[in-house]
């Protein structure tokens, strides 16, 4: 353990703010949630977690759930509702192994297709911090949020994208915070920060704040919490920690308890889920001690500063924000290469893409993971019944171009374009030339 315990670990931990840090204060200023409450299970949920798995699995607000609650002007009780319900159907779907029933039959371009379409989601959530203060110049521009700020960031990020050992997260969030420290000051609102010592306090909602919070947000986080925190999660660890096999019963569990708990104390709701660990890995983060260190921060400033750190923290910069959840968004993205393992076979290759497609066009189009889920399960079904009863497949025209020293990147290697090693020109298939291009190009219809 002490061979990983590097800044890289220690920037690792940060990749996730970008998401917790503007759902954090936005339900904390509206008084939904209470700030200390949820820096201190929050930071106790990720010291266990990565006790409990070994890897830096992620801890992160419950976003639909966030977003009703924001739109509604939640109260505490309404909040603690939402997240109290659905924790605990995922609790009981986890416990009694029907959730693995389930999944079972889930397609493998479905989940990358519910990762891809995560992917974009959080990329426009990122885009959209980053337009908050969207200047480059004039009246409008301040000086410590711009769009200067954010260019140079997301420069920085990709310029050491390679070198992964640079602690590019941690460096972003410690300029963030010495300008928060900054404009706090310019600002004369140090007086507002109050150290010492601040506890949680008992939320219980009434029978009629747990019924509106249930039905307004918990019904339509579920889908996004089963989909994205436990089947899109498992499968995220697999293609990150080869030879890692997350338990789908045991993050169910944890979700359930961290929220059965978590939630009478005033925290808003926590998950897990694909693009936190994404975002983690993509910064540095690949042991448990990435967890230990975030969970301890959340933990101690939770404590000694309270709600009155919201003072500094809505000075934290919007533009590094959204360049970091944009970042990690693009890995969240990249296991989406690994759709199918049908590779040798071109059609299955070409149903299972179409299919991954469906999935991630649906939930970003309807902003809902499942119906992004069931539009890629129908695609998926279809194609599935074609191979089995339906006629053979017919290829697609191809069109080959022909160009000096150019390979093509799907033939063997020293092949030209336009030079077919495949034994279905001999079954019938027809050619004819054409120019395309100022090139020769050889159409094959079989």
């Amino acid at each position: 353990m002490r061979d990983h315990l590097t800044l890289r670990e220690f920037s690792g931990a940060l990749g996730d703010i970008g998401t917790l840090v503007p759902i954090l204060i936005s339900l904390t200023i509206q008084g939904s949630a209470s700030l200390t409450s949820s820096l201190f299970f929050g930071g106790l949920w990720n010291i266990l977690t990565g006790f409990f798995y070994g890897i830096p699995m992620c801890v992160q607000p419950m976003k639909s759930i966030a977003a009703i609650a924001l739109t509604n002007k939640f109260t505490p009780g309404e909040l603690a509702g939402a997240g109290l319900g659905v924790s605990a159907i995922v609790f009981f779907l986890g416990v009694s192994r029907l959730l693995w029933l389930v999944t079972r039959f889930v397609p493998i371009p479905v989940v990358k297709g519910l990762q891809l379409g995560t992917c974009f989601q959080l990329c426009k959530k990122g885009i959209s911090l980053i337009k908050t203060n969207a200047s480059f110049w004039g009246a409008s521009a301040i000086w410590s949020d711009n769009l200067w700020w954010a260019c140079s960031s997301f420069l920085l990020v990709l310029f050491v994208y390679e070198r992964r050992r640079v602690p590019v997260a941690l460096l972003i969030f410690i300029l963030g915070v010495v300008f928060a420290l900054a404009q706090t000051g310019s600002h004369q609102q140090f007086g507002q920060v109050h150290p010492g010592a601040h506890f949680v306090h008992v939320v219980i909602p009434s029978s009629e704040e747990f019924r509106n919070g249930f039905l307004s947000a918990g019904l339509g986080q579920l889908p996004l919490t089963l989909l994205n925190s436990v089947v899109a999660l498992a499968a995220l660890s697999r293609d990150l920690f080869p030879g890692y096999d997350p338990s789908l019963t045991h993050i169910t569990m944890s979700i359930g308890i961290m929220n059965l708990v978590g939630c009478l104390f005033g925290s808003m709701p926590f998950c897990h889920g694909s693009g936190g660990l994404a975002g983690q890995y993509f910064f540095g983060a690949r042991t448990e001690l990435s967890l230990y260190f975030l969970g301890t921060i959340k933990i101690l400033v939770g404590l000694v500063f309270g709600e009155s750190l919201l003072v500094i923290l809505k000075w934290f910069p919007s533009s590094f924000l959204g360049v970091m959840l944009f970042m990690a968004s693009i890995e969240l993205g990249l296991v989406a290469r690994n759709f199918t393992l049908h590779v040798h076979d071109e059609r299955r290759r070409r149903h299972d893409f179409v299919v991954l497609l469906c999935t991630a066009a649906s939930l970003v189009g309807f902003s809902h993971d499942g119906l992004g889920f069931v539009v890629g399960m129908v695609a998926g079904l279809v194609f599935w019944i074609l191979r089995r009863y339906g006629p053979g497949d017919e290829l697609p025209a191809l069109v080959l171009l022909s160009s000096e020293g150019d390979e093509h990147p799907s033939l063997p290697t020293g092949s030209k374009f336009g030079t077919v090693h495949d034994n279905r020109l001999a079954d019938g298939c027809t050619t004819g030339g054409s120019s395309l291009l100022g090139g020769k190009a050889q159409t094959v219809t079989c």
